[in-house]
């Protein structure tokens, strides 16, 4: 991106696109809140926030691929597991990914203006980490949205990369998978850390183009901590497979 071309990208993020995206915000949260009170919960737990996804990345003019959708049947439940590059992931994969699911997110997101009024209303999972009792119930909410016909997705990683690169897959989503004898779909993600990193305080936006890529499904061979662990070897290898040749390979992330 040229210098002139990337500055009057800057002036277009202030003028347009901060206001855009708080505002579209407030939005979905008001759609969410009155449609899931009100009306179809399925339907207004979900397409508001995939308008949304979908919004906010053509209002930052960022050009996005999907790939492999022809692996997803349709009336199938799906656990979907992700590599975290960065916050621009929550766009691709709720605006791109087209399918009826809830998010395994940090308890707290539940703090957010807005948008963890929305995620709260449209019964999204909250993962609490504060003792036993607390992450039974994480688990025993996920296993509840299953068995209802809907898909989860998960950032295995549990944080976002500082670097681009993966850190360590945690086993909870794949014991998940095993205990609901659900298939686990892979899903590589390309382009947000080159988008905007992760760094403390205000960063623009940058401009490159973001890839989905959605694996073939990984269907149980069997249950038990055996299979659970060979399911995350195996989640994990077709996300890296996938990763820009520049982020390949494994780097701690201090924040898991």
């Amino acid at each position: 991106m040229n210098i002139m071309l990337k500055i009057l990208y800057r002036i277009y993020q202030f003028i347009v696109c901060l206001p855009g995206i708080v505002l579209m915000t407030m939005i979905t949260a008001l759609e969410v809140g009155i449609g899931t009170t009100i009306g179809n919960g399925h339907f207004w737990g979900y397409m508001p926030g995939h308008i949304w996804g979908k919004i906010i990345l053509k209002m930052f003019l960022i050009p996005v691929k999907v790939e492999g959708r022809e692996h997803l049947e349709k009336n199938q439940s799906y656990v979907f597991v992700a590599n975290h590059q960065g916050s621009f992931d929550i766009f691709l994969i709720y605006g791109h990914l087209n399918r009826n699911f809830k998010w395994m997110m940090k308890q707290a997101l539940r703090k957010v203006p807005f948008l963890g009024y929305a995620c709260a209303k449209s019964h999204q999972i909250f993962v609490d980490k504060r003792g036993p009792s607390k992450i039974r119930k994480t688990y025993n909410d996920a296993r509840e949205i299953l068995k209802e016909g809907y898909s989860v997705t998960v950032f295995p990683e549990g944080a976002r990369s500082f670097t681009g690169h993966m850190g360590v897959f945690r086993k909870g989503a794949f014991a998940l998978a095993d205990e609901l004898q659900l298939p686990v779909v892979p899903l590589t993600i390309n382009g947000s850390f080159d988008i905007l990193p992760r760094m403390k305080g205000f960063n623009f936006v940058n401009w490159p183009p973001m890839t989905l890529t959605i694996h073939e499904p990984i269907y149980p061979v069997g249950q038990g901590p055996e299979n659970v662990e060979a399911t995350l070897r195996q989640a994990y290898d077709s996300v890296m497979s996938a990763l820009d040749p520049k982020y390949q390979g494994f780097v701690e992330n201090p924040d898991q």
